[in-house]
């Protein structure tokens, strides 16, 4: 393929990775209400459109349109920088997962991963990384109490909770011997899931996602009832909005590396057992990678609201005197089975 070949089909792919995400985030708020309703016995949204499914759209307008407040001991560049700091690190992180096989469309062998790297699991590190300094910017720059609280808690708990999640993925990549997405997919044929070869490593980076992803029971960054809404406190409008779905690009992006990294990725024994090939197969290869990624999704949600919040002192003692060792405990145990088996 010529340069502007691959120029072009990389637009078209990152334009339909943008809009499937953004379409996911806002119908994932819409499901998360009706989830939480169904746990606590209501009815969820119901107005808006058939059956509430225009309600996220609604809520997106109602946020465009309220007005954008600033406090005044605030530092407006980082006030304003934080969120776009968050959105830049969720909408970054999508290039280099793979959704399925190769498919061959008009000719072109297209790769189904906007960006095929040989080092992507470091730049998703290197970008998760990054992701703190958006909510430490927003809580300092707020110039409020509350929000300056939720910015150091949520720094020290990524930090504490990177560490173990780094680890977990280190017994991945020496079963894999691959930094590359695809590799480490391609690595877990048939049955040979990450997560039923290294279940500690993957319950321990599970976990770490949700610490990560500031999700129930680790919210303690925004803790409602102690910091009224944590590093968010003192925004509104766009910014606001700009967090919010930062917030569930999260959790999307680490379902799907929880999939990539421990369920298989795009890998259906079945398919392979039928003997299906083409065009068949390759979609319902992506079918079961969208499929496993739903059911982490509905895990996420349905752990909010079955589970209470942490104390802060339960969390950093979780992180490190249970994740932390567990983790280790994996990459011995992984080392273990490939001197053994020969893997």
């Amino acid at each position: 393929m010529s340069i502007l070949e691959i120029i072009v089909i990389s637009l078209i792919k990152i334009l339909l990775v943008v809009i499937v995400m953004l379409t996911t985030v806002a119908y994932l708020v819409y499901f998360e209400r009706k989830i939480s309703a169904w746990a606590q016995n209501r009815i969820g949204p119901n107005r808006v459109g058939f059956h509430g499914l225009l309600q996220p759209f609604a809520d997106v307008f109602k946020l465009l349109l309220k007005e954008d407040i600033v406090p005044d001991a605030a530092n407006r560049p980082l006030h304003t920088l934080a969120p776009f700091i968050a959105l830049f690190v969720s909408f970054a992180t999508y290039a280099v997962i793979p959704f399925g096989p190769s498919v061959n469309i008009f000719g072109y062998d297209i790769k189904l991963v906007v960006a095929d790297v040989n080092i992507g699991i470091l730049y998703v590190l290197a970008l998760t990384s990054l992701g703190v300094y958006g909510i430490t910017f927003a809580g300092w720059s707020s110039g409020s109490k509350y929000s300056l609280l939720g910015g150091v808690r949520s720094s020290a708990q990524m930090i504490s909770y990177e560490v173990s999640m780094g680890f977990s993925i280190a017994g991945v990549l020496l079963l894999s011997e691959s930094l590359r997405p695809i590799d480490i997919v391609n690595a877990q044929h048939g049955w040979m899931w990450n997560a039923i070869v290294q279940p500690i490593g993957f319950i321990t980076f599970v976990v770490s996602a949700f610490a990560e992803t500031n999700r129930l029971p680790f919210d303690l960054p925004e803790a409602e009832p102690e910091l009224v809404g944590g590093y968010h406190t003192e925004y509104s409008s766009f910014k606001f909005a700009g967090f919010f779905l930062a917030e569930y690009a999260n959790m999307i992006i680490a379902s799907c590396l929880i999939v990539t990294l421990y369920l298989g990725g795009w890998q259906n024994p079945l398919v392979d057992i039928s003997g299906l090939t083409g065009t068949v197969a390759t979609l319902l290869y992506v079918a079961s990678f969208l499929f496993k990624v739903a059911f982490m999704l509905f895990f996420f949600i349905w752990v909010r609201w079955s589970i209470p919040r942490f104390r802060y002192d339960q969390l950093m003692n979780l992180g490190w005197k249970v994740m932390f060792p567990l983790a280790l405990v994996n990459i011995i145990w992984v080392a273990a089975l490939i001197m053994i088996f020969n893997l």
